[in-house]
């Protein structure tokens, strides 16, 4: 099934919003912009972002901020909205126009998962929880994303990503896929 890593990624992500409280709204996150209220933002956005891109639509939400309400519920909505999306007749053949430019459906669906994942990883990191997520994911995203990133997606500001860090000796491949994304472990 192609949209298996999503929906794993997607289960991965909900697991942690679930053990987001709001007091820590507040704190900081490994993306140094980002408050933990903005990551959950951009987690529970991104879902409505990556179902306008396989439509070929404007994305839902726009600036909502889903931190200031129920946002697991909100996510859910998203996330099967995103499912139902990438799931639609043809879409992992056919080339999707982007905001960035053109990408086949089984490589969007491969960027939605491992960017799914990795801010779930960004999360869990900003709110105590255990980071070792979901082992068997975090090492197929982590090889794809070392075959699909190119040394010209990264740069100090951090711009798509920043430069690879270091994971600390027997790191889980979830934090080894965060270092390898640009984040200090």
């Amino acid at each position: 099934m192609a949209t298996e890593a999503l929906e794993q990624a997607m289960a991965t992500a909900r697991g942690v919003l679930v053990n987001v409280s709001a007091d820590q709204l507040g704190e900081s996150t490994p993306c140094a912009a980002w408050k933990v209220s903005d990551l959950i933002n951009h987690l529970v956005g991104a879902q409505y972002f990556f179902e306008s891109g396989v439509l070929g639509t404007p994305p839902a939400g726009g600036d909502t901020d889903y931190s200031a309400g129920d946002f697991v519920a909100a996510f859910d909505e998203g996330a099967q909205r995103c499912l139902a999306a990438f799931s639609g007749d043809g879409v992992m053949g056919k080339m999707l126009t982007l905001p960035f430019g053109q990408m086949p459906g089984v490589a969007f669906v491969g960027l939605a998962a491992t960017d799914t994942f990795t801010h779930a990883w960004d999360l869990a990191k900003a709110t105590g929880q255990d980071t070792d997520l979901a082992p068997v994911l975090a090492e197929q995203l982590l090889a794809g994303a070392r075959q699909s990133i190119q040394p010209a997606f990264r740069s100090e500001d951090g711009a798509v990503f920043g430069p690879e860090q270091s994971a600390p000796a027997g790191a889980g491949a979830a934090d080894q896929l965060a270092a390898f994304l640009g984040r200090a472990v």
